[in-house]
């Protein structure tokens, strides 16, 4: 009996094994998007975590730069220093996903005894993480955010602080006036 008690006790407390932890972004990172998330093209990218609903970027970028639901997730025209840079993001979902071992062994148990499993679905456990990717060109689609570009550092700050009116702003119509 003894056995039994330290065998499910090491289950409960080992009950969840994560599969893919999805990636922490403390304020942003620069990353290849194939590298951050295989769906992604293989330019240099700014990541950042988004905790706003779905479309709340698009719906920011679509009043900020006045684009009437026209073309909002790519080509978005911006310029720094008199020069004309275009930039296209993606919404990126990346789940932590994780193995539940209580409902396996409960499963594994029914079945020794000839019943058939009751929670199969309960295996496995997901938490949608998600992201704002944000690629940067310029007219003869260069990768601007390549180490070797002359206006990188530029083009960081800006995406910086779109970032940052992004994630502050809750009515995007002030966006308007502050320009």
């Amino acid at each position: 009996m003894s056995k039994y008690l330290v065998v499910m006790s090491l289950l409960l407390i080992n009950s969840c094994i994560p599969i893919r932890i999805a990636p922490s972004i403390e304020d942003y990172t620069i990353s290849k998007g194939k590298k951050f998330k295989r769906q992604l093209p293989k330019r240099q990218m700014y990541i950042f975590e988004d905790p706003k609903q779905a479309n709340e970027f698009y719906n920011y970028i679509n009043i900020k730069y006045s684009l009437n639901d026209v073309d909002v997730w790519l080509d978005v025209p911006f310029t720094i220093e008199d020069k004309d840079f275009l930039f296209s993001f993606y919404e990126v979902e990346i789940p932590t996903k994780t193995v539940n071992l209580v409902p396996l062994a409960i499963d594994g148990v029914l079945h020794t005894a000839e019943l058939d499993p009751v929670m199969g679905n309960l295996y496995e456990t997901r938490k949608g993480n998600w992201y704002i990717a944000i690629e940067v060109y310029d007219q003869n689609y260069k990768d601007c955010l390549s180490a070797e570009f002359d206006y990188r550092k530029e083009i960081i700050e800006y995406l910086v602080l779109l970032k940052n009116e992004y994630l502050v702003t809750s009515n995007y119509n002030e966006v308007l006036f502050k320009d």
